[in-house]
């Protein structure tokens, strides 16, 4: 099964620095995890094996689950301060926060 080279924050512009670097990060591990849901597609079609299948399944689907724990990460101070949809920079609540974790697994 063919997979898409990964870039690396090597390969970042030196002009992106903090936050803008983070996001990036997580940009391209999604790409990543594109690519290799596009080469699950391609060996479903192509009838490979269900062992390999469902290891490229697994793959994609941490691959996922980790950008969200990183993009999390990176922007959990924005997530406490300025929650979607308020008007105030009110603070998130214990279940609010709880329930944003909790859609990551």
């Amino acid at each position: 099964m063919q997979q898409t080279p990964r870039p690396d924050a090597a390969e970042l512009p030196d002009r992106v620095t903090g936050a803008q670097a983070e996001r990036r990060k997580v940009e391209l591990r999604l790409r990543r995890a594109h690519g290799q849901l596009a080469a699950v597609i391609t060996a479903l079609e192509e009838g490979r094996p269900c062992r390999e299948i469902i290891t490229q399944l697994a793959a994609v689907s941490s691959a996922l689950d980790r950008a969200g724990v990183i993009h999390l990460s990176n922007t959990l101070q924005d997530c406490l301060s300025k929650p979607a949809g308020r008007q105030s920079a009110e603070e998130l609540t214990p279940a609010e926060f709880e329930k944003l974790l909790l859609m990551l697994t």
